[in-house]
């Protein structure tokens, strides 16, 4: 007999909330704190810094400009179910995360003014974005949780690309390297508060599938026009070549957003978990590597 669509929401429902007092299920030896570093990035937003190419630095620039009103969401969709977490391994995760996307939040506060010296329309940029932000705020709480969900999968894709395959910064100077690596090597040790948290509490899989949707529409239509805002002041908005490097960058060779998709899409999956991506390595390799450089104060 055919299961019907509240049966199925109530088998997901039943199986989140089974799962009780183990809803934790970052690995024991990841260790979620935030690292009180500072990266004066200001001389190097002055330029085109990765590279000297217009198309990659946007890029980068273009997410920069989304993470401070973002990681404060995050923040914000979480401690809304933080006080009916029974879990203290959870609950001690949930700290760790908001302090991490916090000093995050901050450090692309500063990264973001910064970017002023170059011109660039930040004011009108700040202001489609947060249109954008106060309508996702409108909506309900499972929600919202399920959008950060879906976004901490985008972020975790992309740091676990960027730790992954050095030409993704080949080129950029060594102190903006070392920003986005700290990034996302944060990213990746809090990969899964959001999820677990998500599962725990509303475990509606159909919700989360369904968002996951409407995030990856928002995420690629404001890194996009964020990215053609500065290409704009730069000049090379019409540039055919500056579209074709940058199609190569993302699609081509090294292939950003190529790499990304097939983990990307794992996130469909009723029983996807962040952590079947076991990164423990690479996090103490590429934790090492980023105390050993020395940028960050």
């Amino acid at each position: 007999m055919l299961m019907s669509a509240q049966q199925k929401i109530n088998n997901d429902q039943s199986f989140a909330h089974a799962k009780g007092s183990s809803a934790n299920q970052t690995p024991e030896s990841i260790t979620i704190r935030p690292r009180h570093l500072h990266f004066d990035v200001k001389e190097d937003l002055a330029t085109l810094w990765h590279s000297g190419d217009a198309f990659k630095t946007a890029f980068f620039n273009a997410l920069s400009l989304q993470f401070p009103r973002g990681e404060r969401h995050f923040i914000d969709s979480v401690r809304n179910y933080r006080d009916r977490v029974k879990d203290p391994a959870l609950q001690e995760n949930i700290r760790g995360f908001i302090g991490q996307e916090g000093l995050h939040s901050k450090e692309h506060e500063a990264y973001n003014e910064a970017l002023a010296q170059r011109g660039y329309d930040l004011d009108a940029i700040d202001k489609r974005f947060s249109a954008h932000m106060d309508y996702v705020y409108s909506k309900r709480n499972h929600l919202r949780l399920a959008g950060t969900c879906a976004a901490e999968h985008y972020t975790a894709v992309l740091a676990h690309g960027l730790l992954n395959n050095p030409d993704w910064l080949h080129g950029a100077s060594p102190r903006m390297q070392a920003l986005w690596r700290w990034h996302a090597i944060e990213e990746i040790e809090h990969k899964s508060v959001a999820f677990d948290v998500y599962q725990s509490e509303i475990g509606i899989h159909k919700v989360r599938f369904i968002v996951f949707f409407v995030v990856t529409y928002n995420f690629f239509k404001y890194t996009f026009l964020n990215t053609c805002s500065m290409l704009k002041t730069e000049g090379k908005l019409w540039s055919l070549k500056t579209w074709l490097k940058g199609l190569n960058y993302l699609w081509g060779k090294p292939g950003v957003i190529r790499k990304c998709l097939p983990q990307l899409l794992k996130y469909l999956r009723r029983d996807f978990h962040p952590w079947q991506l076991d990164e423990r390595q690479d996090l103490k390799k590429w934790s090492q590597h980023l105390e050993e450089t020395g940028y960050g104060t």
